[in-house]
């Protein structure tokens, strides 16, 4: 049991870790009349795994001993983007992880019961929508400059105009960052009910587990 407690540890550091060096790297490839680097970042491919290792957490160990994944997974997230980006960059992954994590615990437990793609899918697609918009609020509108000037750092803000989705109307950068971040996060989601649906049938649920031993 502490194996795989430590398992689950250790896989959310590999996707924290991966995911705060991805996130810094923009997907510079050209589709037809779409530049992906005013779009996406590597990280919104990785990112999503820490709901697929927080769903699974939460299945087999429940809510509390999840908590405990989600905190080792901020606290990286928190020293990580401190030493490979800006305080203001830590301070919105930071808050973004945490607030997204928690609130994923927390839904996923309330609808696990249910039938099997429903507890990963709606607690994943609702807290991927918070993390996105408080990380890209925080980290790059230019309503949130004080952050750098309070840590005496270079502004990191993207408000400078690009065509939305490289298609739209003109929008600040970091909005259509997030609307891509958001639309891959999304298509992640859906398919990571894949592994869920496999990592399930050998990962055993906690109420089989405890059933057994009553």
């Amino acid at each position: 049991m502490l194996t795989r407690f430590f398992l689950a540890i250790a896989a959310m550091a590999i996707v924290v870790v991966s995911s705060n060096y991805l996130v810094s790297i923009p997907v510079d490839v050209q589709l037809g009349m779409f530049d992906l680097k005013e779009i996406l970042t590597w990280g919104a491919f990785t990112y999503p795994f820490a709901f697929l290792v927080t769903d699974l957490t939460n299945r087999h160990f429940g809510p509390k001993s999840t908590r405990i994944v989600v905190l080792v997974g901020f606290s990286l997230a928190v020293y990580l983007s401190l030493k490979l980006a800006n305080p203001r960059i830590a301070v919105a992954s930071g808050s973004a992880f945490l607030i997204a994590q928690l609130l994923d615990v927390s839904i996923f437990d309330r609808l696990r019961n249910g039938v099997w793609w429903q507890a990963p899918l709606i607690s994943s697609g609702i807290a991927s929508v918070i993390d996105t918009a408080i990380f890209f609020t925080l980290a790059f509108a230019p309503a949130f400059v004080g952050i750098d000037q309070f840590f005496n750092q270079a502004d990191t803000s993207l408000g400078f105009g690009v065509p939305f989705l490289s298609v739209g109307a003109e929008v600040p950068l970091y909005i259509s960052l997030a609307a891509g971040d958001m639309l891959v996060k999304m298509l992640m989601v859906f398919a990571l009910l894949a592994p869920f649906n496999l990592l399930r049938r050998v990962i055993a649920d906690r109420q089989v587990v405890s059933n057994a031993a009553a």
